[in-house]
């Protein structure tokens, strides 16, 4: 499940302010679940909330929904999905009573009556306060007592699972989820005093922050439930969750530069921001999951692990300058268990260093030298303010661009490269206008509002600014604007998009300020000219790269009730090249290459490799089984880095660990990488090289061409 993810695709950071952790729960408190469950009940704010919310999604929504029994259903099962989506709380009893309301919480949301919900919550809780008594005594009773040699597994995706039959089942589940708690913290180099410490700590931390749960909490929560049932970005955000969310829609507070998001127990990065300090650290990457922060370059980790997301951003919040330090759990790593700690200066996110640069690259073909432009775009920037305020000489992506294509064409450039890798998008405004640059005229994107009327967003400046050959690279992070820039490129014929299948972010965002909180709705949705939704799909390129990034956890497609792939009627626009029967020559000739290159080979295999440990839903509960398997994986890590060492003539190496040394100072080298240094960015500049070899029209073909 990807819920409550407190972050829009065009939100420029997560902002963080220094605070201190809640008091753990003393040692010598009573451990009676029943002293940390309390019977919570709507207030009589929510009423009028409640039905101020249901107004706007019923009228406002782009799916314009029925609030009936159907709905009604799909609420009861996203709700409790959403309470307990490893189904390690409730009983199935539970399930079978809370069923009664299946067909009641539509009526639920038009009365305002929220006394059902808050029933289901309060068990909730008090299943909670059970399982987190249950494990803080088995921990405290030693660590010692617990066997780590029997031959037991536990399932680590449950989503689909049986719900526990009775109270046996249930602590069974429990106490597989303490050995493996156990066993993450014995194979990430700790001791058993201290999985013993941590552990205690974590439990009495969960135990004493679910106490503190309040109303508001509760309300908020099954508001999302019932907006998610629509689609993951519609959200409603109380007062306190409103203010938060407008600290990461601001410029200018100091933070990581990051977007943060849950999953189940852990915080987890949702992306990065172009230029922000994460990024810049290069250490930080999507979906990589928090355990822990720390302050100052030596200040005592506090462990997060299930923790709300607002106290964790509160957590990290801090003033300009200082040092807030993440333990890790990398998404990439090839052994989950091992943690990583990054250190990251909190700063601003300067509108300058996002903005776009260039570079230029040669390669050969046989004797003959061409000399590519690259022109990489981090995200799609407009000074507002600067414009409102008539500043002439405001900053944009667009006016960058052309100051950078002009200074290319003066270099004699034989084609150019639009790096868009990252790229979560932006301004919709400088999407279309970019896109302009390279095109005579003519529609950009279609967009279709709640009552199934299409806007065109067009170009009208007959100048092109670049109408030499073009080539445009994507990753999985390329998102948004991103996708209506590609998109449009592609429709056109106007050059080859090259790289990852896109995020699929192809909805627009609106925000609704209510009498008590704010509403993020989902109003409209982005078409391609050519008819093709960028919706859930994105865009596909038409020379595909390997991607590490994991499918099932980035990207549109990953989240539950996202909106579908669909077509509407397509416009007419002017036709460049036909790459239909280019394509089979640049894929052969690409592949061709790519056979012997290390670099494609090694992220090649690494993919694969990672697929493989993804698609594992089981784990032993034995310790040397767990050691073994560790041992495995490490080894495979090493062969498939020295066989890439070995084939670009460096010295391979001898141990994990001097590989884990080597990566940690790749890393800090990739946030400054130059293009003649990026693999990826060295074959598109030769799968254009092959474009202009295959094809070098005199003139841009003018033919208007109506796309279905």
């Amino acid at each position: 499940m990807k819920k409550n993810i407190l972050a829009a695709l065009i939100a420029l950071s997560i902002l963080v302010n220094f605070c201190l952790a809640a008091p753990l729960l003393s040692a010598q408190k009573d451990l009676a679940p029943g002293a940390y469950s309390q019977k919570l009940s709507p207030l009589s704010i929510h009423q009028k909330a409640d039905r101020e919310i249901v107004k706007y999604i019923q009228y406002t929504h782009y799916l314009k929904p029925s609030i009936d029994d159907r709905l009604s259903s799909r609420i009861l099962d996203n709700y409790l999905s959403d309470l307990d989506p490893q189904r390690s709380f409730f009983l199935a009893t539970d399930i079978k009573e809370f069923d009664f309301y299946r067909y009641l919480l539509d009526d639920v949301l038009k009365t305002g009556d929220l006394k059902p919900p808050f029933r289901i919550y309060n068990r909730y809780q008090e299943r909670m306060a059970e399982r987190l008594v249950y494990m803080i005594k088995h921990v405290e009773n030693g660590i010692a007592k617990i066997k780590l040699d029997q031959n037991s597994s536990i399932q680590v995706d449950r989503k689909k699972a049986s719900w526990p039959k009775n109270r046996a089942e249930l602590e069974g589940l429990w106490y597989k989820t303490l050995v493996n708690d156990i066993l993450n913290l014995l194979m990430d180099d700790k001791s058993p005093a201290e999985v013993k410490q941590t552990l205690s700590k974590r439990y009495r931390s969960q135990l004493n922050r679910s106490s503190q749960i309040n109303s508001e909490d509760v309300f908020q929560l099954f508001m999302n439930s019932f907006a998610h049932t629509f689609d993951p970005h519609t959200e409603y955000f109380s007062p306190r969750s409103s203010e938060n969310f407008s600290i990461n829609m601001s410029l200018s507070l100091e933070g990581i530069g990051a977007m943060l998001g849950v999953e189940d127990e852990y915080v987890k990065v949702v992306r990065l921001i172009p230029a922000g300090p994460a990024d810049k650290a290069g250490q930080l990457k999507p979906d990589d999951r928090i355990t822990g922060v720390g302050q100052g370059p030596d200040g005592e980790f506090v462990d997060v692990v299930g923790w709300r997301l607002d106290d964790v951003v509160d957590l990290i919040r801090g003033p300009k300058e200082t040092i807030v330090r993440l333990r890790i759990i990398p998404a990439n790593a090839l052994d989950i268990h091992k943690t990583k700690a990054v250190s990251i200066v909190r700063n601003t996110v300067k509108l300058e260093e996002q903005a776009a640069h260039k570079e230029i690259i040669e390669v050969k073909d046989k004797d003959r030298p061409y000399k590519l432009g690259v022109i990489v775009i981090p995200t799609f920037y407009l000074d507002f303010n600067a414009l409102s305020s008539g500043i002439k000489d405001y900053k944009s992506t667009t006016r960058d661009v052309m100051k950078l294509l002009a200074e290319l064409k003066e270099a004699r450039v034989d084609g150019i490269v639009i790096d868009l890798r990252d790229n979560g998008g932006g301004s919709l405004q400088e999407a279309a206008m970019l896109t302009g640059l390279f095109i005579e005229h003519g529609p950009i994107v279609q967009i279709r509002d709640a009552n199934n009327k299409v806007e065109k967003l067009n170009d009208d400046d007959p100048q092109m600014h670049w109408d030499g050959p073009l080539a445009v690279v994507v990753n999985r992070l390329s998102a948004s604007a991103s996708e209506i820039f590609a998109g449009a490129i592609q429709d056109y014929g106007r050059g080859v998009v090259i790289g990852e299948d896109t995020f699929g972010k192809g909805t627009v965002q609106s925000l609704v300020s209510l009498d008590y909180g704010q509403l993020k709705l989902t109003s409209a949705k982005f078409y391609r000219v050519s008819g093709a939704s960028t919706q859930h799909r994105g865009i596909v390129p038409d020379i595909l790269y390997p991607s590490l990034y994991d499918k099932a956890k980035i990207g549109e497609e990953s989240y539950d009730a996202a909106l579908p792939w669909d077509t509407i009627g397509g416009v007419s626009h002017r036709f460049y090249i036909n790459m239909k029967p280019l394509l089979p020559k640049l894929r052969d000739l690409h592949q061709k290459r790519m056979v012997t290159d290390p670099d494609y080979l090694y992220v090649h295999q690494m993919a694969n490799y990672l697929t493989k440990l993804r698609s594992k839903t089981e784990f032993s509960l034995n310790r040397s089984v767990r050691k073994l398997e560790e041992q495995q994986t490490r080894k495979k890590r090493l062969e498939m880095e020295n066989a890439r060492r070995s084939a670009k003539g460096l010295l391979p190496l001898k141990t994990i660990e001097a590989l884990s040394d080597d990566s940690e100072n790749e890393e800090e080298v990739d946030s400054k990488i130059k293009a003649k240094d990026d693999p990826v960015l060295i074959e598109s500049c030769r799968i254009l090289m092959d474009l202009i070899n295959i094809h070098t029209p005199a003139k841009p073909a003018k033919v208007f061409t109506l796309m279905r």
